[in-house]
């Protein structure tokens, strides 16, 4: 396996989205670990309390510049970012020898964005949606697989528990729970990281202003700054 070598460029683009929809696309071509889409997405509460777990980023948005992501708006991210709406998200591609951080603002997607990914999904995980309520504490495995039954049951749909109902979509119409939805994280600083030899790695950081807009927010020019490893 041939792994990548060269570095960032010497003049720094003025607008690094561009660059990094290209790193995710070269990720994504190669193949090389399971979901090259995932970044560990970190959040804090109201009193600064950081938490942090592995999400998957479902879109790049290059012109208003933000990336999506999915969850349960009642989880432990959800209720931090309903009390705190800023994160920060890395991804790293060990093997391409590269990484991103990311750090902005967060808002909700659209109810249709939201409606139209939920739809995309496998009928067992629109179940799953259902059935569990995400960071809150549950007596048992089997107390879960009861819920997951009765989700089943309440959609017409057989119990993704059951091995052969695993292979085909039985065709329920499982709707969009209302605790569920999509995220913008909005990219106020994004760092571009390159694996260089004896640690001499190349980095360079990218900064922006952002003020709200419709619901978003909308950027202002990027500043960018190459750092010492």
């Amino acid at each position: 396996m041939t792994l990548h070598s060269e570095l960032l460029p010497e003049t720094l683009p003025p607008q690094p989205l561009q660059l990094l929809a290209g790193w995710l696309a070269e990720a994504t071509r190669a193949r090389l670990q399971p979901n090259p889409n995932a970044m560990v997405l970190a959040t804090a509460d109201g009193d600064g309390v950081p938490s942090a777990r592995v999400v998957l980023c479902k879109d790049l948005n290059i012109e208003p510049g933000y990336v999506t992501f999915f969850s349960n708006y009642e989880s432990r991210k959800g209720r931090e970012l309903e009390a705190n709406p800023r994160a920060a998200a890395v991804m790293h591609w060990d093997a391409l020898r590269r990484q991103v951080r990311l750090e902005g603002r967060i808002t909700r997607a659209s109810v249709a964005e939201s409606e139209a990914y939920f739809a995309s999904r496998a009928w067992q995980s629109r179940l799953s949606a259902w059935a569990s309520r995400q960071s809150e504490p549950i007596e048992s495995r089997v107390a879960m697989e009861r819920a997951i039954e009765a989700a089943a049951r309440r959609f017409g749909a057989p119990s993704p528990l059951q091995l052969d109902a695993v292979a085909s979509d039985p065709g329920a119409v499982i709707a969009r729970p209302p605790h569920w939805g999509g995220y913008h994280l909005w990219i106020e600083t994004l760092e571009l990281w390159v694996e260089g030899a004896g640690r001499l790695h190349d980095r360079a950081r990218w900064q922006r202003g952002l003020r709200p807009k419709d619901g978003g927010f909308e950027g202002g020019p990027w500043s960018a700054t190459r750092l010492q490893p």
